[in-house]
């Protein structure tokens, strides 16, 4: 783990703990911050060292044969099993098994899951009983929030509770800025020795842009940026126009308006339009909003204004909000990546009422009435 930052230290701190015992781990985070590399410190500071570390990713199997991936099943159990095959969790004794992305599992697949850490025993597909009973260390991750998972009835709570022993959230880059320039080194020496190329500088502006950068994409993001870099720098200073459009852009100054001219004025009026027609009118966001932010007659902060205001409305609940604004449940994950990927993401935690606080939050007709920002 490259840094310096608060939340670096902690990892670590989480990770000698977790090394010390065959306790079940839980990794949380966003896409790309790192979660194997945390399971894998763990696997490899531990006393099973000496074993194998699997992963699967539950995201890229289907049901039927993420289970025979973990259990295996015998001769005949499906088409095509032409013969008995031991699954991964036979294939791991005494190792770690690291399950990726297990928030995607169906219900199915997690009361079988249930069923083996309860019991520690492997039931091949297509057998009556129980094969072999096996001693692995069990690691899972997720980007999923799985709390809210749990409240939709998509994610069991008993195995959420058997998961959950000790806990290890990784924060996104945008959190730990100060890791940036570590994390900007390390890749520069890595890709540039791993290429053969001149190691490329970069400028004090680049630097600043690339720390100010939100890094929707984390760490992963963040490689495949200075190998780019690497690649096409070859040994030459970088300046901020030298980088991807997508992070130069992103960064990019925004121009000053004064709130006193029409421009103004006719920006404020189209954002309460806009925030009427889906709180009073029941108009969905992809129609209301989006045609008109893509087609660039609205601007980031529009956009960033017209989900304060739902996040005022819903008190910093994103899942609520995706209903005020006439969207279906399932596109709540499409919308957040659509606010990361522009930037428009807001800190839900300046919209959260303490309990036993009165609420400030201004009634839905009010503010989208109101003209006032």
């Amino acid at each position: 783990m490259v840094g310096r930052s608060e939340g670096i230290r902690a990892i670590a701190t989480d990770i000698e703990c977790a090394a010390r015992s065959d306790a079940k781990v839980l990794i949380t985070g966003e896409t790309g911050v790192g979660k194997e590399v945390v399971a894998r410190l763990i696997h490899q500071r531990s006393a099973r060292v000496s074993a194998p570390l699997v992963t699967v990713n539950c995201a890229g199997l289907p049901d039927s044969l993420l289970e025979s991936e973990l259990f295996g099943h015998v001769r005949g159990s499906f088409t095509g099993a032409y013969r008995d095959k031991p699954g991964l969790l036979e294939m791991a004794p005494n190792g770690t098994v690291f399950l990726d992305e297990v928030g995607e599992m169906s219900t199915r697949m997690q009361v079988v899951l249930l069923r083996f850490l309860e019991t520690g025993e492997i039931q091949r597909i297509g057998a009556n009983r129980s094969h072999t009973r096996v001693n692995v260390r069990l690691i899972t991750a997720t980007n999923r929030d799985l709390q809210a998972h749990i409240t939709s009835g998509t994610f069991r709570e008993d195995l959420y509770f058997r998961l959950n022993v000790i806990r290890v959230c990784v924060p996104p880059l945008r959190e730990r800025t100060e890791d940036i320039p570590l994390l900007l080194d390390y890749y520069a020496d890595l890709y540039s020795h791993q290429h053969a190329t001149p190691r490329p500088e970069l400028s004090a502006a680049t630097m600043e842009t690339l720390v100010s950068h939100r890094w929707p994409g984390n760490i992963r993001e963040l490689k495949n940026v200075v190998e780019r870099l690497v690649l096409k720098a070859s040994g030459q200073i970088i300046r901020p126009t030298d980088l991807p459009p997508d992070v130069f852009a992103a960064n990019a100054p925004a121009p000053v308006v004064n709130i006193q001219t029409g421009a103004s004025e006719s920006r404020r009026a189209a954002v309460q339009d806009m925030t009427v027609r889906m709180l009073e009118h029941g108009e969905s966001f992809w129609t209301a909003v989006y045609p008109m932010f893509m087609s660039r007659d609205l601007t980031r902060d529009d956009l960033r204004r017209i989900v304060q205001i739902g996040l005022q409305n819903s008190s910093g609940n994103y899942r609520m909000l995706v209903q005020l604004f006439n969207m279906p449940a399932e596109d709540y994950k499409r919308f957040l990546s659509f606010l990361r990927k522009h930037d428009c993401h807001l800190p839900f935690q300046r919209f959260r009422v303490a309990p036993g606080r009165a609420s400030t939050t201004t009634p839905i007709r009010a503010v989208a009435a109101s003209g006032k920002p």
